[in-house]
Order: C-alpha cells, then sequence, then structure tokens
C-alpha cells in the first residue's frame, strides 16, 4: 500500500525527466477529471476561474518545477503596472509617468528573459572579445518563459497605446497568462483577443466540440506518430554527425528535420487550439500550411503566426515600421527579424537564421515593390507558382539547417556534404533502408500540402458523428501512437525555447 502511494505522489511532483505533455497518458487522465469538474462549475465563474488557474499552475510545475514562481511574478508586476497606467491614463495622464511604468514592465518581463535565457551567452561574447574566459553559469531555463513574457508584455503595451482597458481582477489576468493549453509552446494569445472570453459562461457547440476534436487528433498524430518516429529513426542520426552520411543523406535529412519540426510545433498548436475549444475558448491559428508559401514573406504570415504578428506590432511597428522611408523599412525588417532569431535561441546560429530571413524580407519586399511593381495582393499561377513554391521551401530548409545544428561547423560541414559528396546513385538504398520513415514523411507532406481537401470535411463529419465518433477516433488515434511511440518522453521541440 506505501508502495503504491509514493509511486502515485511521483506522478504527481515534478520531475524533469517526465515533463506533463498533452502527449502523456498522465495529462489525458488529469484532463478527463480536470474536464468534468470544469463543467460542474459552468455557472460559477469565480470558483471556474479559480479552478482552472490552479490547474494551470500545476501543469506549469510539472514542467519546470518550482520555477513557477516565475509565472505569478510577471502576473502580479504586470496586472499592478496595466492598472495604474490605465489609471494614469484617465487621470493627470503624466507621460513621463505612464512610460516609466511601461519602462518597468519591459524591464521585469525581458529582464526574467534575459536573465535565463540569455546570460551564459552575452558572457560569453563579452569574455571573448576581451579574452577572458567564461565559466558558463549553471542556469535552468524556465519552460515557457519565452511565451508568458511576451504574452504579458502585449497586456501593458496595448494598455499604454490606449487599445486596451485593464482586466477587473487578479484573477481573471492570472487564468489569462496561465491558462495552460497554450502556456509552454503557445500560441501566443493577445488579451484583446483573449480577455473578452473570461467571463462568459462555457458554452461548446457541436461545430466547437468537432472541431476542437479534430485539432486534438490531428496533433497527436503530427506529434507523436509522425514527428517523433522520423526524428528518433533518422533525423537526429544525421544531424548529430553529418560528416558519417553522403550528400543525397543529408539532404534526405534536411527534408525530414523540415516536416519534424513543422509536425511538432504545429502538432502541439493544434492540441492547444483543440483543448480551448472543448472548454469554450477560442485561439488564433498559429499555422497555416506554411509550405505552399511563394515567398519568404507568405511563409511568415502562415508560419507560427501568433509570433511573426506579434514581432511585427511591438518591435517593426515600434522602430517605425515603413513609415520612416525606403531605406529604414528594410534596415526594419532585419533588425526585426534579428530580434526575432535571438528570441528562438541564445545562440549565433539562431541570430544568423534570423539574420538571414530578415534579408529575404527585405530582398523581397524590394523585388515586388522596386523591381516588379507588384502589389501586395499580388498572386501568381501555374507554373510560375509551383517555381517560386520550390524556390521559397528550399531557401527556408538551408535557413533551417542553421537552426537545427548545435554550431556553424557543423552546418557547413552539412552544406558541404550536399553539394560536394551528394553520390546521388546511393537515393534508392536509403529510400528501402528507412522505407517506414520515408513513408511517413511521404504522408506527411501530402497531408500539409492537401490539408484544405479534408480538414473541413473530417470537421463536419465529427460534428456529425457526435460524441460517440468523436472519442471512438480519439480512441485509433491513442491506439496508433501506443503502437509507433518511442520508450522514452519525446519534448516538444519549443520547450527549449
Amino acid at each position: 500500500m506505501r508502495e503504491i502511494a509514493e509511486s502515485l505522489l511521483r506522478q504527481f511532483t515534478y520531475n524533469p525527466e517526465e515533463p506533463l505533455l498533452f502527449s502523456t497518458s498522465l495529462f489525458l487522465f488529469l484532463f478527463l477529471g480536470f474536464t468534468l469538474c470544469y463543467y460542474l462549475l459552468e455557472r460559477k465563474t469565480t470558483l471556474r476561474l479559480l479552478f482552472v488557474t490552479l490547474f494551470s499552475y500545476y501543469f506549469y510545475y510539472k514542467s519546470s518545477g518550482h520555477y513557477f514562481f516565475l509565472l505569478a511574478i510577471v502576473t502580479a508586476s504586470d496586472y499592478w503596472l496595466g492598472s495604474r497606467l490605465y489609471a494614469e491614463q484617465q487621470g493627470k495622464s503624466r507621460k513621463w509617468l505612464m512610460k516609466l511604468m511601461l519602462t518597468v514592465s519591459l524591464l521585469v518581463d525581458l529582464g526574467l528573459l534575459c536573465y535565463f535565457k540569455y546570460t551564459n551567452f552575452f558572457g560569453k561574447m563579452i569574455a571573448d572579445c576581451i579574452g577572458s574566459n567564461f565559466q558558463p553559469l549553471d542556469i535552468f531555463l524556465p519552460v515557457g518563459i519565452s511565451f508568458f513574457t511576451f504574452q504579458s508584455l502585449s497586456y501593458t503595451i496595448d494598455i499604454y497605446r490606449r487599445q486596451l482597458k485593464p482586466v477587473g481582477s487578479l484573477l481573471d489576468y492570472a487564468f489569462y497568462v496561465s491558462f495552460f493549453p497554450q502556456l509552454v509552446a503557445g500560441p501566443i494569445v493577445r488579451a484583446r483577443d483573449f480577455v473578452p472570453q473570461i467571463r462568459r459562461v462555457p458554452h461548446v457547440t457541436s461545430e466547437m466540440m468537432g472541431r476542437g476534436v479534430y485539432y486534438i487528433i490531428a496533433g497527436i498524430i503530427k506529434k507523436c506518430v509522425i514527428s517523433d518516429y522520423i526524428s528518433l529513426n533518422f533525423v537526429d542520426r544525421i544531424f548529430d554527425d553529418p560528416g558519417l552520411y553522403s550528400g543525397v543523406e543529408n539532404l534526405m535529412g534536411i527534408y525530414g528535420y523540415m516536416l519534424q519540426i513543422y509536425c511538432d510545433f504545429s502538432g502541439y498548436s493544434d492540441m492547444a487550439i483543440g483543448i480551448a475549444l472543448l472548454l469554450g475558448f477560442h485561439f488564433p491559428q498559429n499555422f497555416d500550411s506554411p509550405y505552399v508559401s511563394t515567398s519568404v514573406s507568405e511563409f511568415w504570415h502562415r508560419w507560427h503566426m501568433s509570433f511573426s504578428t506579434w514581432i511585427r506590432d511591438y518591435i517593426y511597428i515600434s522602430m517605425g515600421g515603413n513609415r520612416k522611408g525606403k531605406v529604414r523599412t528594410y534596415v526594419n525588417l532585419i533588425v526585426t527579424m534579428l530580434i526575432g532569431g535571438l528570441w528562438h535561441g541564445a545562440s549565433l546560429n539562431f541570430v544568423a537564421w534570423g539574420g538571414m530571413h530578415g534579408l529575404a524580407l527585405a530582398a523581397h519586399k524590394f523585388l515586388r515593390t522596386e523591381v516588379l511593381h507588384h502589389d501586395k495582393h499580388y498572386y501568381s499561377h501555374g507554373l510560375k507558382r509551383v517555381g517560386a513554391m520550390l524556390l521559397t521551401f528550399h531557401f527556408i530548409c538551408f535557413t533551417f539547417i542553421f537552426f537545427r545544428n548545435t554550431s556553424f561547423d557543423k552546418s557547413m560541414l552539412m552544406i558541404s556534404q550536399i553539394f560536394a559528396h551528394f553520390h546521388g546513385s546511393l537515393l534508392w538504398g536509403v529510400l528501402t533502408g528507412y522505407k517506414y520513415v520515408f513513408l511517413l514523411m511521404g504522408l506527411g507532406y501530402l497531408s500539409h500540402f492537401a490539408s484544405y481537401l479534408w480538414r473541413d470535411r473530417m470537421v463536419r463529419l465529427f460534428s456529425w458523428g457526435g460524441f460517440v465518433l468523436q472519442w471512438l477516433a480519439l480512441v485509433v488515434a491513442i491506439y496508433l501512437v501506443i503502437q509507433v511511440k518511442s520508450s522514452t518522453i519525446q519534448p516538444f521541440i519549443y520547450f527549449q525555447f
């Protein structure tokens, strides 16, 4: 009996080797109990908000241990600063004081983010510049800190810009910042979109239920069936030591990683959106078939959309956007993407990745407006469109080499293998040797490019089929996961950002 109690206790306490993920059996078990209590409190708004907030903090505790106090610090400081900002706007409206309060919000949120994420990065850079020996500090990066700090920052900035009124209570704000479906890996939900939904009585229509179940199933299959399998059985092997493999294997590894990171990240977003729908909340779409893009600009309208719109609204526009002349517009694009690259990780690889995207965005804008004279609504057709898609996709592939590798040396080695040691004759042997990997890759890319053909149909089917069909589909999806999952937990890639 004691052993059973200790085993049960271990399930509910923090273990860095076993974070609480949407794809784990523990979460599915907890979510069933959570949902029952949630709907029992349907019309008891304050109790329901308190219950969800406590569960969200427990969810974060299971991912980052005692670092949940950082979430509380960001929540309390921005709630108070937002309320004081708004009160000042309604009273004396002293600009210097409002700027001071916004600055404090920026310092608290970005200060925490910079300490945990960038201390060792900048410390090493400074040490290299002055010729000193730097010993990295033992700093644990809390899961999701990049997401909840950006989300909370948007709240105070929107109040400062007079685009938002503060929430009515600290509980409401804590509910918004900590809401568990999107807490650790997005999407980055703006307060202006989410706050109006907080105190509504949850009302889940049959269409919302069908769409929610579809997104959950799609996310589970993307993450646990496609992404994890091709990662463990092919992609990781190539990127761990690209020099051991031919150019054609390295190229296939890059194609595999492109699908892996899309399925991993969009899979999490899908599950977050689906879980939120089952609870009566709407999240913005975060991915929209990004690999059908015909330009880098279009890619960033389809990839991690909540992040790209965030840096557009709060970084690019804050620097002047396109209001300061053509040259300044191009500079603002490049600087914005450099910051976006650094947000993804404390490494020069990520800065290079962001810089390449910034240069590509500036080059595309110049070509579109100054050379071809196309407006932003221009749409190519036929072979021209196919060619643009292929060119854009392979540029994205090239930049993701630096995103995935841990050093420039590995990235350059991989590129060298592709161009100097390709050995195309090995392709058939690679395809047959990893037949299940490439079968899943084929299905993954096919579903990506054809998603519009069946997504809405599946939503209508789940909505029409009701509870029985929805749960039957979930059981089948979970069975598929059990058949292909590895023995170790595979965290979502964006947990480390």
